[in-house]
């Protein structure tokens, strides 16, 4: 395991998380179009969030925490569509504190959530990427493009100019992994 990664634990999300996720979560809706959430939460309005990802089923809320930092990140699996004939199909995604990125967590997250649904009745995992692919089919969010092909994930379509964010549209690729 990387030095910067050795002492780094993934552990199920808890209620006393909340504030920190929230601030990680934040980050992104302030300066990216990864996520296209436009204004800030409190972590009274990510409460219903955190506690959609109980322990186990397929629906999980992973953390990575060191000793030193604390959290540094979370995955989770959500539902990916509300009907029940999509209950066997998870989104999946990852989220590190700007100091995390570029160490591997988001690796080990990954690694652990796939771990974790294994035994689940799930049979597809979804990613969306904004930016992933670009019309002429070259990855415009290269460390997430990499993060997914690295666990058998394949594009499997993109939504162009789907959302609106910080004044421009922005394309989403989707990408299919199957589980199980």
């Amino acid at each position: 395991m990387p030095p910067e990664r050795r002492d780094v634990q993934v552990r199920a999300g808890a209620e006393a998380d909340l504030a920190t996720l929230t601030d990680i979560y934040n980050h992104y809706v302030r300066e990216t179009a990864i996520t296209f959430d436009t204004t800030e939460f409190t972590p009274g309005q990510r409460r219903p969030w955190l506690h959609s990802h109980p322990e186990d089923g397929p629906h999980r809320l992973l953390v990575a925490q060191d000793a030193a930092r604390g959290v540094l990140g979370y995955t989770t699996s959500s539902p990916f569509r509300p009907k029940q004939a999509y209950s066997t199909s998870v989104e999946v995604s990852v989220y590190l504190a700007p100091e995390a990125v570029g160490r591997g967590i988001g690796t080990l997250l990954y690694k652990e959530l796939f771990a974790a649904l294994e035994g689940e009745d799930v049979h597809r995992a979804y990613a969306g990427i904004t930016g992933g692919t670009s019309a002429e089919g070259r990855g415009t969010n290269e460390p997430s493009n990499r993060l997914h092909a690295r666990f058998g994930f394949r594009h499997v379509g993109t939504y162009e100019q789907v959302g609106r964010k910080f004044g421009r549209y922005w394309d989403v690729a989707w990408f299919e992994k199957p589980l199980n």
